[in-house]
């Protein structure tokens, strides 16, 4: 009976200690109002906004729109756009792109990437849910990694009389912390934040321009952590556990009766 209470002990206070770990950490819409009003013309230009917020934007039909973002190991990013349209205009596709910090456009694993809205639509509305961003990834594979990832939202197919319509656009980024179910045994030295060298012309010092600043609100974990070392511990305690359970039950079994 004393080995079962300390067995269930045991497990009562390792699952209050895993339960935080497991949660679900999509972030929740920003509440200081200062979500971005405008967008980029390229990937040098791009807006930056945190996950959690809805920018928005005024462009035309045929422009090229571009935000970026941060995400970080075991996150698996989902960017949402709606493009407001004019009263009149005729079928238009639009299409929601997602590039990494190497600018390398990543799949989407589900979601409207690309939707067409019939004449008069007063909106479209898109959806990419890439793949989980890894800790670390083969130089020749095409993984998504820690770092900086760029939005392209634009129309890719307009009648002519259309073009240079205004349109106002949303995005939404957020994510789902996927844990230790996507951890892998590597991280980036850096993630991947595009910036360039530059050399100060006054005191002739090599200084770091990085060309986007934002990243996540903890901090770029880099893949180190994960909520598979909390259940090699589980495992670890319950094992030890295991044994200490074992020897006593065949001692206790092994042991001649008193007075024999």
């Amino acid at each position: 009976m004393r080995i079962t209470r300390v067995l269930s002990a045991a497990l009562l206070t390792l699952g209050s200690a895993v339960s935080p770990a497991a949660a679900d950490s999509s972030p929740s819409p920003s509440a200081d109002g200062g979500a971005p009003t405008r967008a980029g013309t390229s990937f040098r230009t791009a807006t930056e906004i945190e996950q959690g917020q809805t920018a928005t934007a005024n462009g035309s039909a045929g422009d090229y729109l571009y935000w970026s973002f941060p995400a970080d190991a075991g996150q698996r990013p989902t960017v949402e756009a709606t493009v407001k349209l004019p009263q009149a205009h005729a079928a238009e596709t639009w299409q929601i792109d997602v590039y990494d910090g190497l600018r390398r456009r990543q799949a989407c694993q589900y979601g409207a990437q690309t939707r067409t809205a019939a004449a008069d639509a007063a909106s479209v509305e898109l959806a990419c849910v890439l793949r989980t961003v890894r800790g670390w990834s083969e130089p020749w594979a095409n993984d998504p990694l820690p770092g900086t990832y760029y939005i392209r939202l634009t129309v890719v197919d307009l009648a002519t009389s259309d073009l240079g319509l205004p349109v106002d656009a949303e995005v939404r980024v957020g994510s789902k912390d996927i844990g230790g179910a996507a951890a892998v045994d590597g991280s980036l030295a850096e993630p991947l934040v595009p910036g360039i060298a530059v050399t100060s012309e006054d005191d002739d010092e090599s200084t770091s321009a990085v060309l986007s600043g934002i990243e996540p609100d903890d901090g770029w974990s880099s893949g180190w952590w994960s909520d598979r070392w909390v259940w090699t511990a589980v495992g670890g305690v319950l094992a030890a556990l295991a044994g200490v359970g074992g020897y006593a039950l065949t001692r206790g079994a092994g042991r001649p009766p008193r007075g024999a």
